[in-house]
This record gives C-alpha cells, structure tokens and sequence, in this order.
C-alpha cells in the first residue's frame, strides 16, 4: 500500500484538506495518507522545511510527500518532484527543499511540466495529487516533468561563520508547540567549529554559556521537591532533531511563559555564537549557567 504524506499551511478552518485528501482517495482508494501538519504558519517556508526534514526519515522508504507551501505556479515559483534517500518529494521550487539537499543529494529532479493538461487556481489539489497518484501506481519521474539539476536555494536557511572563524550566525526558523525555539544550527556544524572553545549563545539580550543534554538537566535533583523553582528556567540543547534550540524548563504560555514569548523572539530573528580562545569544559559536566 502507497502513503502519501501531507505538510501544509491549510490549517483546520478551510476545506483545502479535506478536499486534497478526497482527490487522492478518489484516484487510489487503497492508498494511506497520513497528515505530517496543516499549521505551518501561513507561507513560512523554513517552518516546512524544518518539519518535513524531521518527519519524513521516520517514514518507510517510498514515501510519497506532498509538500503545499506556497505552490502557486508562477514564472518564479516553477513545481518540482524529486527522489531522494529512497523517499519522492512533491512541492514549489521556492527553498523548501533546501535544507535537505544541503545534506543528501538527490538522486532525480524534474520541473513538473503537466500544466497544460490541467487548468487549476489550486494545485496542491490538482497538479501535485496527479503527481503523487502517478508516483504510487508505479510511473517515473521523466513521464511528468523534464530533467534539472539545481533546486532554488533559500536565504538564512544555514548558518554561516564569519571570516576569522569566531562567530556563528544563525536564524531561528521554528516555534514549536510549547514555545521553544528552533535555529538553523546543527549539532555537527557547531561542534567543527566549536574546535575545542567556550563559548556564548546570544539572542536578543539573552545569552548562554552551556548546552544541556537534556531539559531536566536544569533541575537540581537534591534539592526537595517543595523548594524548587525549575519551571520558566531558560536552557539551551540540541533537540530531538539535532537543531540547537532555546527553550524554558516545562514552558507553558498560560503560565509561566514561552522562550518565544517572554525573550521575545520569533521566527528568523539572529542567534549568535561567540568563540573564545579558552578551552572548554569536558564533555558530561555542563550545567546550565546563563
């Protein structure tokens, strides 16, 4: 059985969905689809990439993913499919596919080339559902689009150092759920340039001078449960998918607040990392200290 995975910006109010779905169903009754999210917030191209790059290995190989971001056609804004790591990708050429191709080289890209054949004003619903119908009963990629080579980049979607290797510039490309925020930094790209330094994370007026291993590393254990104060903490760590993240201790914006929301930061706002020339700690015995 074919799945077909979903990651828009539809949200739940419309009909845009449900209608996707019933197209697909109407083609392939017995395909699976599953919803990776409809509330990427509304054109945020770095929130789709984010999600679909930490979601889509997760599935089995021969997945099938509709990618609808900003998918207007458009003489800018051309449609793609591609093949990679043994999963098909369905979206806009518009940057959303660059942070996974900055790690794993395609094997096929074409530039869907089957508008002729469909008149739509919706084409997640129209051109990318054929698309990913042709895909799981079997069809090819040069059947539905010509061959290319290089996919539009997009801005601050990777980190970038500085010339004398001291600095890390990054963008804050997610807010999840509780608030926490996202950069662009992986745990691999600051660790070869981290080559042995101290280091402070800035963002805004916040800084930080460690990197938890994990939430509740903030917490002092041997103090009794009665006289802790750990939640709205503030830490840093290397989340789930590998992004360095900034993030209260059990954050709850009814409560105690967001990093979001009480730092004040938001979606492609700067985090820095300065490099000292001092040695750091050994690795397993930071604690958080900001």
């Amino acid at each position: 059985m074919a799945i077909i995975t979903l990651t828009t910006d539809f949200g739940q109010k419309d009909y845009f969905a449900a209608a996707t779905k019933g197209a697909i169903y109407s083609e392939l009754a017995d395909v699976k689809i599953v919803d990776i999210s409809h509330s990427v917030s509304p054109f945020s191209i770095p929130e789709a990439a984010y999600i679909i790059q930490n979601a889509y290995s997760s599935f089995p190989k021969g997945t099938i993913h509709i990618i609808g971001i900003d998918a207007e056609l458009n003489p800018e804004n051309k449609h793609i499919a591609l093949s990679l790591d043994d999963h098909y990708f369905i979206c806009a050429n518009n940057g959303i596919m660059s942070m996974i191709c900055s790690e794993i080289v395609p094997d096929k890209i074409v530039e869907i080339n089957i508008h002729d054949r469909i008149q739509t004003s919706f084409p997640v619903l129209d051109v990318f559902v054929k698309v990913a119908c042709h895909i799981a009963r079997g069809g090819t990629l040069d059947v539905i689009g010509k061959r290319i080579t290089e996919i539009k980049p997009i801005k601050n979607i990777l980190p970038y150092v500085n010339q004398d290797k001291t600095q890390i510039i990054g963008s804050i490309i997610y807010i999840d759920n509780y608030g926490n925020v996202v950069t662009n930094i992986k745990r691999e790209f600051f660790e070869n340039h981290q080559k042995g330094r101290e280091f402070i994370i800035s963002a805004r007026n916040y800084k930080f001078k460690k990197i938890l291993n994990n939430y509740s590393d903030v917490v002092n254990f041997d103090i009794p449960v009665e006289k802790r104060h750990d939640e709205g903490k503030g830490l840093v760590v290397f989340n789930s998918g590998g992004f360095l993240e900034i993030a209260l201790y059990k954050s709850n914006t009814t409560t105690v607040g967001s990093a979001s929301s009480l730092m004040g930061l938001t979606i492609m706002d700067t985090v820095t990392v300065n490099f000292s020339a001092k040695p750091i700690i050994p690795k397993g015995t930071q604690d958080f200290n900001n």
